[in-house]
């Protein structure tokens, strides 16, 4: 397209989404997390349990499986504002609940404060999606 043409499909409200690669990426880092959360239900119901979470053994999957409808969404750019919000609320629900290691001492501290930052950086992508996806609307 030429400059002309991309600012006239842009005035139209026709843009091109975000990077397909930069969106397989992300995308393949939340199926994996998905996936191995409903490998690991049991687990991380436990977890919750014991982070105090309500009704951990129905809202541990309901999060795993919106996380993982979520990822579909921005992976083939989809409903991307529900997507992009489904992640921002699925981060900002979860990292501080289940990755609180300032409550924790070691290498329990060390490994939750390295979940709870890699959590904190896929939150930045969903609000990245989501202001891209406000914008094509």
């Amino acid at each position: 397209m030429s400059e002309d043409t991309n600012d006239l499909a842009a005035a139209d409200g026709e843009r091109d989404p975000p990077s397909q690669v930069g969106r397989f990426l992300y995308s393949g880092i939340l199926a994996y997390m998905a996936v191995d959360g409903f490998k690991n239900n049991a687990k991380r119901v436990e977890i919750a349990e014991s982070k105090g979470v309500p009704m951990a053994e129905h809202a541990v999957p309901f999060v795993t499986g919106m996380l993982f409808v979520a990822n579909l969404g921005i992976l083939f750019w989809k409903y991307p504002r529900i997507s992009a919000g489904a992640l921002v609320v699925f981060f900002v629900g979860t990292t501080p609940a289940i990755h609180n290691f300032w409550t924790m001492e070691g290498k329990e501290r060390n490994d939750n404060k390295i979940n709870f930052l890699k959590n904190v950086a896929l939150l930045g992508g969903a609000i990245v999606f989501l202001a891209e996806a406000d914008r094509d609307s």
